[in-house]
């Protein structure tokens, strides 16, 4: 009969090394996946055609600093509670960017109600479009690096990817959309947010447990 110390011998001498999760290389990973989807988006599409002079005006560039800002320290935030253990301080990271984000005066996609006078829908249409190229292929690796989380805090991360991927797209969209800022334009932006922020909370449990690893 096998006695307890050997019993715990053989089954550390099993025992396959744990992985250590490094949240800030895993974010890292994300980021730099972020930008080459955004690298391709802007080989695909135009720039502006007047974006020299919106990057000298300073409200543009605290719109676009603080999405930016949001989804970098979102993205962070999102990684580093998905590691048990983690401090819930980490919740607070993004909430700098984000109060920039909102009180800027945001440059972007404007709402379907009161377009820009000669603005066309098919305008509209085309940003939508760019909203779900941008933000498809970021939700979904988001989704996928963190499916650990899944049972550990699914709320937790899931709002903070939701919040991470809306700012990103954010950062890119004033890039590309003529449609000068607008009261709707800020609007439409953080609804994007607080949608995506919403998704994420209400299904990220069942969406991490689908495909959180056995």
């Amino acid at each position: 009969m096998i006695t307890t110390p050997e019993l715990i011998e053989s089954l550390v001498a099993d025992a396959a090394p744990v992985r250590r999760v490094a949240p800030l290389a895993r974010a890292a990973g994300w980021l730099a996946f972020a930008a080459l989807i955004l690298a391709l988006i802007a080989v695909s599409h135009a720039l502006r055609p007047d974006l020299a002079l919106r990057i000298a005006d300073p409200r543009f560039l605290c719109g676009v600093g603080g999405a930016l800002a949001t989804g970098v320290l979102a993205a962070i935030a999102a990684f580093a509670v998905s590691v048990p253990g983690r401090s819930r301080a980490w919740l607070l990271l993004p909430l700098p960017g984000a109060l920039l984000w909102a009180l800027a005066i945001g440059e972007g996609c404007a709402s379907w109600v009161g377009l820009p006078a000669g603005s066309l829908p098919g305008d509209e249409a085309g940003c939508l479009a760019l909203l779900v190229l941008i933000g498809a292929p970021l939700a979904l690796a988001m989704l996928i690096m963190l499916r650990h989380a899944a049972r550990i805090a699914p709320a937790a991360v899931g709002t903070l990817g939701g919040l991470a991927v809306a700012g990103l797209t954010a950062t890119a969209l004033p890039f590309f959309h003529v449609h000068d800022a607008s009261i709707q334009v800020l609007a439409w932006n953080l609804v994007l947010a607080l949608l995506l922020v919403g998704l994420g909370r209400a299904f990220a449990k069942r969406m991490l447990a689908w495909v959180a690893p056995r």
